[in-house]
């Protein structure tokens, strides 16, 4: 199993092996912008797996055509810029649709835009912590989202732990609960949660600081059977010590 962490984009490689990791995952310019991608300095990545993670205001799920539309540009851009980096995929959050919108309305977007889209590598969705009018916080709206986009060629899908708990996702069985879904788990994000179950909040922890039992973040991992993402604060130091304890206590 190879389990790394989310690192700075100005030098993911050497972050990477500061950490210890197999593989890394990082953004490739501001979360928070509709810039153009901008792929980072990569080199020999010395055995490293490369994952990008779309901007977080990407949401082709919008009725709001301000938003859709470049949300969908933007997401092919960041793809085509991972792909010409090697990476093995681009994780994107399921996005939302307005209150008093059909969320049948947010799918038929999505199938648009992979209509649409010659995916370039695999594009991860995943599953995300808040929000009442979400694609993919509960699983209800999860399955309803992959019917239909699940029958795309180099359509995955990202468990965050953090998120699911804190989206009200009971993680006692929900690496069986979305394998039913989607069949599949392509990367795992794993992550304590600052915060109580199905509060909505994304803010994550460090493994065993936060809400989530350490030995459940364990089983959840061993389960899914996916390469591992720690997104945890606390830098390399913070990072380093949840890859180190995920290793030291994984089975294999």
């Amino acid at each position: 199993m190879r389990i790394g962490a989310h690192v700075d984009q100005s030098d993911p490689v050497a972050e990477g092996l500061a950490r210890d990791a197999d593989l890394v995952q990082f953004f490739c310019g501001d979360p928070q912008s509709w810039k153009k991608a901008v792929a980072p300095e990569i080199g020999d990545a010395s055995g490293l797996d490369l994952y990008v993670h779309a901007p977080y205001i990407v949401n082709v799920a919008s009725p709001n055509n301000k938003i859709r539309i470049p949300s969908r540009k933007i997401l092919l851009d960041h793809a085509t810029t991972a792909a010409g980096l090697g990476a093995k995929g681009l994780i994107v959050h399921g996005g939302h649709v307005t209150k008093g919108d059909d969320p049948a309305v947010g799918v038929e977007n999505w199938v648009k835009t992979f209509e649409r889209m010659e995916n370039p590598l695999p594009i991860l969705v995943e599953n995300t912590a808040g929000g009442e009018h979400a694609m993919a916080r509960r699983f209800d709206a999860l399955a309803r989202l992959w019917d239909g986009i699940g029958g795309f060629d180099h359509v995955g899908f990202c468990l965050d732990t953090c998120h699911a708990h804190a989206g009200g996702e009971d993680l006692l069985d929900v690496v069986e609960r979305a394998k039913a879904i989607t069949g599949r788990i392509d990367l795992v994000h794993c992550n304590d949660s600052r915060d109580a179950f199905d509060s909505g909040a994304d803010r994550h922890a460090n493994l065993g600081e936060g809400q989530i039992d350490r030995e459940l973040l364990l089983a959840v991992v061993a389960a899914a059977g996916a390469p591992v993402v720690v997104e945890t604060p606390g830098g390399r130091d913070g990072q380093s010590a949840d890859i180190a304890f995920l290793r030291e206590n994984l089975p294999g």
